[in-house]
């Protein structure tokens, strides 16, 4: 070891106990405290005004926990009816998603790698992909009845087109070079897919993910409008329809909470899943 390494290191400030919890701490808030100064300034305005149709947060919270958060420590305080509910829309929210997920990667890389397929498959994917997803449920009720079965295809139908289109681009988008080379390696095509190919065009893969996770939210809620009996649409419907404002102002706060929670998770996975390809950029940089 140098005389200068040596030195740098003895230069180098020693790191405090609880330094990495002070940073965390003081990111996480960074992060809340717009959403902390929006919920008082919620809370003064609507306690002011009492306005029927805007119930204040805390009116909301309370509901929130009688629903669906008032359960024993068990059961991590979730009631049955979370239980039934969560199950319920979660369920098929993740099943629609994942389907729409494996379809997306296989055709889109499919038409990604093909230019006579592209030409073939893109005027009725295009046309597809135009047609807005709550207009088809009249349609996926009368084919598949009302059910789990036509909640997922609807969810799936919805969300499928950010992972096809952003697999499809991340397909094209790989180095022909890295494609010669294993081929004079005698590389064979789905040997190059799933080690070349795909690996290449992952971050553009796990951003169709993340957006049709989004998108899958939207139509879990959609498809639980009709006839659903069980799940936080179907909760958000009956609460309009008895005019329960807190109720119903629980459901969309809970929604956009999971819409949150889904999003930090999935961006977590991603970053460990693809930490592999920025070392990768850093070293080809």
């Amino acid at each position: 070891m140098s005389a200068a390494s040596t030195e740098a290191r003895a230069v180098r400030p020693a790191r405090r106990p609880g330094a990495g919890a002070a940073r965390a701490a003081r990111g996480f808030a960074e992060r809340v405290w717009l959403v902390a100064v929006a919920a008082v300034l919620w809370e003064v305005g609507t306690r002011a005004v009492e306005e029927t149709y805007f119930p204040p947060p805390t009116t909301i919270a309370r509901t929130l926990r009688e629903l669906w958060f008032g359960g024993p420590a068990s059961h991590l305080f979730l009631t049955d009816q979370a239980m039934d509910d969560f199950a319920t829309s979660l369920t098929h929210l993740f099943i629609g998603w994942a389907a729409a997920g494996a379809a997306g990667v296989a055709v889109g890389a499919a038409i990604g790698r093909s230019a006579v397929l592209n030409d073939l498959l893109n005027p009725v994917l295009e046309f597809l992909r135009a047609v807005p997803p709550p207009t088809l449920v009249p349609f996926f009720i009368m084919v598949f009845q009302l059910g789990a079965t036509m909640q997922v295809v609807t969810i799936a139908f919805g969300v499928v087109w950010p992972v096809l289109l952003n697999t499809a681009e991340g397909v094209r988008t790989v180095e022909p070079l890295q494609l010669d080379t294993a081929r004079v390696f005698g590389v064979g095509p789905v040997r190059r897919l799933l080690t070349i190919v795909l690996p290449a065009a992952a971050p553009k893969i796990f951003a169709g993910l993340r957006v049709a996770l989004s998108f899958a939210l939207i139509l879990m809620v959609l498809s639980e409008l009709f006839g659903s009996t069980a799940g936080i649409g179907s909760e958000l419907i009956d609460a309009q329809r008895g005019f329960e404002l807190p109720r119903m102002w629980a459901a969309i706060v809970m929604l956009g909470i999971l819409g949150l929670l889904f999003n930090a998770l999935f961006m977590l996975l991603e970053r460990r899943l693809l930490a592999w390809h920025t070392g990768a950029q850093r070293l080809a940089g």
